[in-house]
């Protein structure tokens, strides 16, 4: 009798060892637990990026007459349009589709761009907004009350390492957080290490790196939560990933065939002690 007590309590501990801890994941996975206690107080600096070289610029100048205009709009239809996609890289093609139309202008090794009329121009430390403000001043010596629509049609980020979909992904507007990129990559897998995530970020020719912790909410407050044209985000495996790798793969059915095999037992022998 009692050999059979001890092979049932062996089987119910095999179970429940092949188990994880519930909780202790759920902990494991939430992001900014500490919101509350957090003051926000992001930069408008960091939020705000600088035209790159090789970036691509879409630039449509309207004013009331539309035919004073059309020198500064050279080669350009109304009918021409670029699409933008927000998921380019993942699973959902269509999703985040945005269309843009104007002329496209590519920025130099120099930092310029050749616009109509106007000539080179440079974008070198500028951002859209102040780029924008500028042109639109220039303009005014041409055309009474012009409208400048500057937008960046190319900003790419990359995802990999342990997410759900790694890739490139466009931004279409121009303006994305560490947030909005592992969301268009499907999220972080339940492998990934998410007190530790990387991002290598190239600017005006300097490569930089930072850390991001997405279990802490001041990740907002960091230079880093607001992308920049071109950032790497990789994110690294956790302890029970580097665990699973080294394991054989056949380690859990192992175990399962076993639990089964001395629950039988226990079985056997209770009705034989009957």
């Amino acid at each position: 009798m009692m050999k059979g007590k001890a092979l049932v309590i062996i089987s119910a501990f095999l179970l429940v060892s092949c188990k994880t801890n519930p909780n202790a994941q759920n902990n494991d996975l939430n992001y900014m637990q500490n919101i509350e206690k957090v003051a926000i107080d992001a930069s408008t600096k960091n939020s705000n990026n600088t035209i790159q070289t090789g970036d691509q610029l879409i630039i449509l100048i309207t004013a009331k007459d539309m035919d004073v205009v059309k020198p500064f709009n050279q080669n350009y239809s109304s009918s021409e349009a670029v699409q933008t996609n927000s998921s380019a890289g993942g699973n959902t093609p269509n999703q985040g589709v945005v269309t843009v139309t104007g002329p496209t202008y590519i920025v130099d090794s120099n930092g310029n761009i050749d616009f109509p009329v106007l000539g080179k121009l440079s974008t070198s430390n500028k951002t859209l907004v102040e780029f924008k403000d500028e042109l639109r001043d220039r303009m005014t010596k041409y055309i009474m009350n012009p409208t400048v629509n500057v937008r960046l049609v190319n900003f790419k980020v990359t995802v990999l390492g342990e997410v759900n979909r790694q890739g490139d992904y466009t931004i279409a507007n121009g303006q994305g957080t560490i947030l909005n990129a592992l969301g268009l990559a499907g999220d972080l897998t339940m492998y990934g290490k998410r007190d530790d995530i990387l991002i290598i970020r190239t600017e005006d020719g300097q490569v930089t790196h930072g850390k991001i912790n997405l279990h802490d909410a001041n990740l907002i407050n960091s230079p880093y939560y607001n992308l920049k044209q071109g950032d790497a985000i990789i994110v690294a495996s956790n302890k029970s990933k580097d665990l699973t790798s080294k394991q054989n793969p056949n380690t859990g059915l192992y175990l399962t065939a076993i639990s089964i095999g001395v629950t039988a037992i226990a079985v056997v022998v209770s009705l034989f002690k009957k």
